[in-house]
């Protein structure tokens, strides 16, 4: 038994509501199971209810067993006080308030109905499962439930890398040009290369870019310099030495310093996505947009952000993907696939946490922008698919990452807007 399942239980109703009685075989009559907490302190406020012949209003505490009330140390917590019932799988223990008085128990082993246990044992069976709990009948969830719970998934998703939003915030004192560069910097590094990246926003800030972004090279070689990409002595390439040259006078000029900056790594990365040419980008990127932050703000529709991120590396890079070899020639240019990348997961979280602080809600403008997005394609997605769970665009393929690593993954079945359903059955 799990404590999880006794809180649906109880804030759903299923249990059998005549005849009930406390362990001291007082009735129990349930008029409001209270609203749900999901902090500390008891586990569902303002309940109201009857015991006996007296009428309660307040708190109601849920274990498994009535001695996890001592093993959670409730009877030293004075937010406790306020218990008027607890409800328990199995009472094993009488339980006390500080002042010594019986706290009423409702143990529920006896009036929970067979057919409800028998749909969470199916739940929770791993007999000839593969991927998750409910993957035999999660294609048969209400469309209507399913799609207005990925849209919840999807701005919980948001949330979350909202927070990290945050945190550049902070750190910068409320520069939100310098949090769209860390931003667009951790991104463009992509997973092996983007805590490196990022590195470079700490080592470099905004007011110097914004004096270089009319020279490229300048812009490219303090990008280039402070990653430590010009310390190869054996490197004769003319451009590879302008950039060392350029970066050892703008180094003094500015006060530059890359202790703490993380070189980036070639080593199983694709050639479109070697440093080089990611950073060239994001040089270009900045030399073609003076005021990049409020360019984006004021893009509206997925057309006029795909328009901003127009760009490409250097002409340098044409017939290079690092310095000094040669390479068939190609324009390394952004794709519209690495474009979708950085509008998931740094423009509209961007946008999503500046609308948030200036009491603004962008939310039908972020769902109109993601929902025009192709859906992503990588495992997760290919099993659900295989489940019968399609996503239609990226506002599902992200809703559904979100389902899986949050929900899925961590057995939160009972948190879930499917698992909930599977559980209500034909109720």
């Amino acid at each position: 038994m799990r404590e999880d399942l006794l809180h649906f239980i109880w804030k759903y109703k299923k249990l059998q509501l005549v005849d009930l009685h406390t362990s001291k075989n007082e009735s129990v009559a349930i008029f409001d199971a209270g609203l749900h907490n999901h902090l500390a302190g008891p586990d569902f406020f303002n309940a109201k209810l009857s015991i006996g012949r007296q009428l309660w209003a307040g708190n109601v505490e849920i274990h498994v067993k009535s001695s996890d009330w001592y093993a959670h140390q409730h009877d030293e917590d004075d937010r406790y006080d306020n218990v008027i019932l607890h409800v328990v799988w199995s009472d094993d223990a009488s339980v006390f308030r500080k002042d010594g008085s019986l706290i009423p128990t409702l143990e529920l082993k006896n009036y929970i109905p067979k057919e409800l246990l028998v749909r969470y044992q199916n739940l929770f069976d791993k007999k000839q499962k593969t991927f998750i709990n409910c993957e035999k009948d999660v294609a048969q969830v209400d469309t209507f439930l399913f799609q207005n719970w990925l849209e919840r998934l999807y701005f919980e998703r948001l949330e979350r890398k909202s927070e990290f939003v945050a945190s550049l915030l902070m750190a910068s004192k409320n520069d939100w040009e310098q949090v769209l560069f860390s931003l667009l910097l951790k991104n463009f590094g992509l997973q092996i290369n983007g805590e490196s990246f990022l590195s470079l926003s700490h080592a470099l800030d905004l007011s110097i870019i914004r004096k270089l972004q009319f020279n490229i090279s300048q812009l490219e070689s303090v990008f280039f310099g402070l990653t430590h990409l010009l310390e190869d002595k054996s490197i004769l390439d003319s451009y590879y030495v302008q950039l060392q040259n350029e970066y050892h006078y703008l180094r003094y000029k500015f006060d530059l310093n890359a202790v703490g900056v993380i070189k980036p790594e070639f080593f199983k990365v694709r050639p479109p996505n070697f440093p080089t040419i990611r950073l060239s980008q994001l040089a270009n990127l900045y030399a073609i947009h003076q005021n990049l932050f409020d360019k984006i703000i004021n893009s509206n529709t997925l057309k006029e952000l795909y328009a901003l991120f127009d760009v490409s590396a250097s002409a340098y890079w044409n017939d290079h993907f690092t310095f000094g070899k040669t390479a068939e020639k190609s324009t390394k240019k952004l794709s519209k696939k690495f474009i979708d990348l950085l509008i998931i997961n740094s423009i509209l979280p961007l946008k999503f946490c500046y609308s948030r602080q200036l009491g603004k809600d962008a939310n039908e403008d972020i769902i109109k922008i993601i929902a025009e997005i192709k859906t992503e394609n990588n495992s997760i997605i290919s099993n659900f698919k295989t489940q019968g769970v399609l996503a239609e665009n990226a506002k599902d393929s992200q809703a559904i990452l979100e389902l899986y690593n949050e929900y899925c993954t961590k057995h939160k079945c009972l948190h879930c807007a499917v698992g909930n359903a599977l559980l209500h059955g034909n109720d």
